[in-house]
Order: structure tokens, then sequence, then C-alpha cells
């Protein structure tokens, strides 16, 4: 099974109807959602939340945001978010300059078993790994 299955993100603006300026993507996540391990890349993120709760790693620290909240990781922050929870959470992230929603893209097709779309097989930038996720509680 694939480790994307049940993450659902939906490309709500790409960055080719935008100019490359900016791109939006909705993620709906599960409960007890790992995330991605911690990194950085040369693209601000802004992520807003719109359901439940998602904790955000921002360098050394942690913050928990909830339903109406936003928290921002600019270019070259290290960073990574993960639902800790029971209850399923769903956030937007705005990305800009865009073009990393292609990877959004990939992740989407995948999990639906379909070919991604010709957008989705344009580069995108590069996220660099350089720690681990965010422990889950007991």
């Amino acid at each position: 099974m694939s480790e994307h299955r049940s993450f659902r993100p939906k490309v709500l603006l790409g960055s080719e109807e935008s100019g490359g300026a900016v791109a939006v993507v909705e993620s709906l996540v599960p409960p007890r959602w790992e995330g991605p391990p911690l990194h950085h890349h040369a693209f601000d993120e802004g992520f807003y939340v719109l359901e439940g709760e998602v904790t955000f790693q921002l360098g050394e620290e942690l913050r928990t945001a909830t339903r109406g909240e936003f928290v921002f990781a600019p270019a070259g922050a290290v960073h990574t978010l993960a639902n800790l929870s029971d209850a399923p959470a769903g956030y937007v992230i705005v990305i800009t300059p865009g073009g990393f929603e292609r990877y959004f893209e990939r992740i989407a097709a995948e999990a639906a078993g379909l070919e991604p779309p010709a957008s989705a097989l344009e580069p995108y930038p590069e996220t660099v790994v350089v720690g681990s996720r965010i422990p889950q509680r007991p």
C-alpha cells in the first residue's frame, strides 16, 4: 500500500494559472498522520487550518494550530507538520512562488490510482530533508 493513500491533496490553484506566482493546495489528512520529515526549500509556504488541529515544527519550536489559525514557513526555514490528534484535519497551503503543487498533483493521482495530469509531470522545486518527523504522542 502506498504511503500516500490516506493523504488527499487537491490543487485549487496551479502555478500555470498564476504566471508562476502562487499555488494553493487543500490537504485533508487522517488522524495520526505523520507528515513529511523535517525539511527546507527555496519557496514560502503559508498554512491555514480548516478543521482539526495540525502540529507544526519551525526550527526547534513546536506549535499546534486549530481551525482558523495561520502558520507561515518562509523560504529556507526548517519545518514540518503532522496531525498528532485522533481526529482528521484539513488545511490550505499557499505556495509562493508556485511550482511545488506539482508534487501534490502526483500524490493525488497516485492515491486515486490515476495517471498524473500533464502539469504534474513538469519539474518542481527541490525539498531538502534535514531531520525526522514530529514524534507521535503515545
